[in-house]
């Protein structure tokens, strides 16, 4: 059950069995049914997960109570409000699973013991900070310098398998665009490819 979180550890780090056991020992395996809240804001975020299984997502509220998409999350990755976990501060943000979830969960006691007991992990969590920064970035980018039907196309490019999981307005939130153009755009690429 836990072999794909020991590979993805495994890209950083190498691991003996004893450490191996010990990472796994630390973790907690939990399954969401689909439109589970596992943080909302003002709560302290108390973890990090590794999805095993399903699609999350993490949002925001604006000024006028409208949902803003800014990050999808699906298996072989991370998920946390790393601000709120790592300062354990209120949280901005909300995560929700999309689909019945499985999720291996680390808390901040578990993580600092995983941390002082093997300390090769710092390398782990520092790769995973340094992939969502540059995730991140690469949005950021693309929102300021990209057209609308250019930022679908590095949308579709960055995560493939997400249109076919979730409904058009979650992307529609992600894209700052509205559900109307992500379906006008989807039939044309659709048209294009007959």
């Amino acid at each position: 059950m836990s072999q794909n979180i020991i590979e993805n550890v495994t890209r950083f780090i190498n691991l003996s069995e004893s450490e191996e056991k010990f990472f796994t020992d630390s973790l907690t395996f939990q399954t969401f049914p689909k439109k589970t809240v596992l943080l909302r804001e003002g709560e302290i975020c108390q973890f990090e997960g590794y999805i095993q299984k399903g699609c999350v997502r993490v949002y925001y509220l604006d000024d006028n109570g409208f949902e803003v998409t800014i990050l999808f999350a699906i298996e072989d990755w991370w998920i946390s409000d790393i601000a709120s976990f790592q300062d354990q501060k209120p949280s901005r943000l909300y995560i929700e699973t999309l689909e019945d979830s499985e999720i291996f969960m680390l808390n901040p006691t578990t993580k600092e013991k995983l941390l002082t007991e093997i300390p090769k992990f710092e390398r782990v969590f520092r790769m995973l900070v340094q992939r969502n920064l540059s995730t991140l970035q690469n949005r950021l980018v693309n929102t300021i310098s990209k057209a609308a039907s250019d930022r679908y196309l590095e949308f579709i490019k960055v995560y493939p398998s997400i249109p076919q999981r979730v409904a058009q307005y979650y992307i529609a939130s992600y894209l700052g665009v509205s559900k109307e153009f992500v379906s006008t755009i989807r039939k044309r690429l659709a048209s294009k490819e007959k």
